[in-house]
């Protein structure tokens, strides 16, 4: 009889904190570093792998660098292997906090949040603060964030060849449905 409550009580506590955690390895990142009057400089990722943990507002989430595709196959080697070196630094992370986060409070209509924390990329890690919009969906909470980082800031390096065809302020676009 012991066995069995104390199996229960496991069980439960599990059961709990994973209501606490919502996921997805859906999230999509697309990035552009196009420059006016050249080849656009673009790529996405579809297989983000995102947590937030809604007691606390926390939220994590980690990319394969070499999922990112391009438009060209030339585009993509180049990235992985002279700009991101993908072998060396496989993925980028962030863990942070969503800003005021009441999970009570998000409703159909987007809301305004910050979020801020630590991303790593590239061998380097930076504190950021960057704005997201969140709102309940069908399938749960969407969250879509807008920002730009600075190639310089993780020490990605742009060949002098390329430099005028390659900005080095890069637009990010972050959006799931966790």
């Amino acid at each position: 009889m012991k066995k069995k409550l104390l199996l229960f009580l496991l069980l439960s506590a599990f059961a709990i904190d994973a209501q606490e955690k919502m996921t997805t390895t859906k999230g999509v990142i697309v990035f552009e570093a196009s420059v006016p009057f050249f080849e656009p400089v673009k790529a996405i990722n579809e297989d983000v792998n995102l947590i937030l943990n809604t007691k606390r507002g926390i939220i994590s989430f980690v990319v394969y660098i070499d999922r990112f595709s391009f438009e060209r196959s030339l585009m993509e080697e180049h990235f992985n292997e002279n700009y991101m070196e993908s072998k060396k630094y496989p993925k980028a992370t962030f863990k942070g906090l969503i800003e005021k986060f009441d999970l009570k409070n998000i409703t159909p209509v987007a809301k305004g949040y910050y979020i801020k924390g630590k991303l790593s990329m590239h061998g380097k890690s930076k504190n950021i603060r960057v704005p997201a919009k969140i709102k309940k969906v069908a399938d749960g909470i969407q969250l879509i964030s807008n920002f730009t980082l600075k190639s310089d800031d993780y020490n990605i390096e742009i060949p002098y060849i390329v430099r005028s065809k390659i900005s080095k302020n890069v637009k990010v676009r972050v959006k799931a449905v966790l």
